[in-house]
């Protein structure tokens, strides 16, 4: 008798399926979003492709931190220098600010105040968070749930204002580490 099961595919290189993890997820597209946080001595930001919408009713968002950073350490409240901070912004960046999004990117960047020079921007009412202008979206969040997820740091959080809401415009796409212009019209 011989077994009629289908075979499982075999890796397509390395060591299993973990062996091009990074390139494999690289596929998925993903909108970009900035995270602020108002810490109290400074501004801190950073780009962050890792966002999800979690629930319409009650409102909840979730971002997906790497675990040493500052921003996760901020709003993971281990941070020894400062409380945990509770409250962050977060902006759906436009096409536009695919530069805004590089220099959020980056590492050893200023304050976020310093790299939004020539960028307005507002406070948002609640968390004090600078929020850039021209995005698609602005969200004020509250923190509900830290959860640690290997080499991140998921945030939950409750959305409790939309400071903005543009009329239209062209998301910012991260696809295979770029930011590829999508056709118009979609």
């Amino acid at each position: 008798m011989t077994d009629a099961s289908p075979a499982a595919p075999a890796p397509a290189s390395g060591n299993g399926p973990a062996a091009d993890l990074g390139g494999a997820l690289s596929a998925y597209a993903a909108g970009v979003t900035l995270v602020t946080v108002a810490e109290g001595r400074d501004d801190i930001g950073t780009t962050v492709s890792a966002f999800c919408p979690v629930s319409l009713e009650p409102p909840l968002i979730l971002v997906s931190l790497l675990a040493g950073s500052y921003p996760a350490a901020l709003l993971g409240g281990t941070d020894p220098d400062a409380g945990p901070v509770d409250r962050f912004a977060v902006t759906l960046l436009a096409a536009s600010q695919r530069a805004l999004a590089g220099r959020f990117a980056a590492a050893g960047r200023p304050n976020a105040r310093r790299m939004l020079d020539g960028i307005g921007y507002q406070r948002g009412p609640h968390s004090g968070a600078i929020i850039p202008d021209g995005g698609l979206a602005a969200l004020d969040c509250e923190v509900t749930e830290r959860v640690p997820a290997g080499d991140h740091l998921v945030v939950f959080a409750r959305v409790v204002a939309v400071p903005y809401l543009a009329p239209s415009g062209e998301p910012l796409v991260r696809f295979r580490s770029r930011y590829p212009t999508l056709p118009t019209g979609l």
